[in-house]
């Protein structure tokens, strides 16, 4: 009886270690960081190129896919963004929902 209680002990104990290392979002801790150190490198590649206006556009990573939203100035310029996107180490994915607008 005493074997079975401790190894419910350790099973329990195992199992709420797991579930703390959850964020509430259902992402580990580690995807989150993953996620955040890929849209740093987005926005720093943008940064870098001067491709973008970051006032206009922005940036979010969920899982390894880089969601791009906002406007620029011509469509040149939203597929250069999106290149950039693609060129950050970690992403799998990118999503552009950027609108151009064409300069009259």
């Amino acid at each position: 009886m005493r074997r079975a209680f401790n190894a419910f002990v350790v099973l329990f104990v195992t199992l709420a270690l797991f579930a703390g290392c959850q964020s509430f979002p259902g992402l580990s801790a580690g995807t989150h960081v993953d996620d955040a150190a890929i849209t740093a490198s987005v926005k720093t590649k943008l940064v870098a190129d001067k491709a973008s206006n970051l006032t206009r556009i922005d940036v979010d990573t969920n899982r390894g896919t880089v969601y791009l939203t906002g406007s620029v100035d011509t469509t040149e310029r939203k597929k250069r963004v999106e290149r950039l996107a693609w060129r950050a180490t970690g992403v799998k994915g990118v999503v552009d929902n950027l609108q151009g607008v064409q300069n009259r």
